[in-house]
């Protein structure tokens, strides 16, 4: 009578690999120094350095600003506080290769009033966000900018009309000057950016590490008279 097969399992020893006699002192291989493991851990991190650069990474010690906040005002009309400023947005090569591949981009204008305390931690106030996509339609050979707070949408036949029109910040409403303390002082902060949290999910990770999509203007400051 046949009798079952059992499968057979093999078992990988020291002895059974070709080549290999065992671990010598201190858990390291024979013939390899105990002091080679930090060489070969820097030899690595060399090879991974230049393997993220071959992909265009590219350290963020060496970002330029993309985005710049110019003439920056503000102004009261019926007791409501109003910002205007321009704003140059300067895309990089990698950002508007993949504009023009169809990856829609959002950008974010980020304003803040706040309360300055001499012995405390100044105190916002108000804050608000104005959002913007930017998209390229091929069909059509055009630029669309949505603004994504007010609905309003534009065509454009060049990206430079698009970025310039984008770019407009025109007395937008900030804070109701009732909500101000006399006697106090205020700033009116304002900064814009590209959203990176908002691109799509395949391109977030090169984003973040590379300086390239890094779009972002410092803060900017505007005192505001009580």
């Amino acid at each position: 009578m046949a009798g079952r097969s059992s499968p057979v399992k093999a078992r990988w020893t020291a002895s059974s690999t070709p080549g290999w006699s065992g671990m010598g002192a201190e858990g390291t291989p024979p013939g390899v120094m105990s002091g080679a493991t930090p060489r070969r851990n820097r030899v690595l991190a060399g090879c991974a350095l230049l393997l993220l650069l071959a992909l265009g990474w590219t350290p963020l010690s060496r970002a330029e600003e993309g985005v710049l906040v110019e003439d920056p005002r503000i102004e009261e009309v019926d007791d409501v506080v109003m910002l205007s400023a321009r704003i140059r947005y300067q895309l990089s090569d990698e950002v508007l290769e993949a504009l023009n591949s169809g990856v829609p981009l959002f950008f974010v204008v980020d304003i803040e009033v706040v309360k300055v305390r001499r012995w405390w931690p100044d105190a916002t106030v108000a804050a608000l966000q104005q959002r913007y996509l930017l998209l390229y339609h091929a069909l059509s050979e055009k630029y669309v900018v949505h603004n994504l707070n007010s609905g309003v949408q534009g065509n454009y036949g060049s990206l430079t009309t698009a970025l310039w029109s984008m770019g407009r910040v025109e007395r937008l409403p900030v804070i109701d000057r009732g909500l101000l303390s006399a006697g106090s002082n205020y700033l009116v902060r304002l900064r814009a950016a590209l959203d990176l949290d908002a691109l799509p999910a395949p391109i977030q990770p090169l984003a973040h590490l590379s300086a390239d999509w890094r779009l972002e203007s410092p803060w900017y400051e505007l005192s505001l008279a009580p």
